[in-house]
């Protein structure tokens, strides 16, 4: 029978080792639950060591473009990397367009939790407590219920948090780690623009 793996748990065994939601979850139902067997799992499997490269500065990188629907909506998203010669490798090139489009299909208003203004989690955290009040939630459970229709917002809203289009059981966040655990390098999303026509 498959252990339930709670958000919490894969929130802290991300904090602890680095690697991507996806990979912490499936970690923690090979472990049974069981937090230090899940970091082993992830040490065996090599993802936990791009947390260590995460230091190092990147200042290399390349500027990626996608257009989509006929020249009606465009994106130039920013990737930095460690050295020139991992910039202009086919896998790092390859992630960086990656990113471009997900841009310019997905909407990302922020490139991660941490760039999004103070105010904005608060007046969002405000809405959904109101909601939760209106839907007749009992008070001790608002918070809670707040809490997660926050993950919820920094899901949609930040780049490196959402679904990947090609494949939503990871994230881009995953994806960045995949390819600094391959390149050997510090990988780092650095900023993005999207154009829409008539916007």
């Amino acid at each position: 029978m498959a252990v339930s793996v709670t958000p919490e748990q894969v929130r802290e065994l991300r904090d602890r080792t680095g690697a991507g939601v996806m990979d912490c979850k499936r970690a923690l139902e090979d472990a049974g639950g069981e937090m230090e067997k899940a970091i082993e799992l992830l040490r065996e499997r090599g993802m936990a060591r791009a947390a260590k490269r995460e230091a190092r500065r990147a200042a290399e990188g390349h500027v990626s473009h996608y257009i989509h629907l006929g020249g009606k909506i465009g994106a130039l998203a920013e990737v930095n990397c460690e050295t020139d010669f991992v910039a202009r490798t086919p896998e790092f090139l390859k992630f960086a367009h990656e990113v471009a489009m997900q841009v310019a299909s997905m909407d990302p208003d922020y490139v991660r939790r941490e760039d999004v203004p103070s105010e904005v989690i608060e007046k969002e955290n405000e809405i959904y407590r109101t909601q939760a009040e209106q839907e007749g939630k009992p008070e001790k459970v608002r918070d809670k219920i707040a809490e997660g229709r926050l993950e919820k917002f920094f899901n949609d809203t930040c780049l490196m948090e959402q679904p990947y289009i090609r494949d939503p059981e990871k994230t881009i966040e995953d994806l960045r780690k995949e390819l600094a655990a391959q390149v050997g390098e510090n990988v780092v999303v650095r900023r993005f623009v999207r154009f829409q026509v008539g916007q």
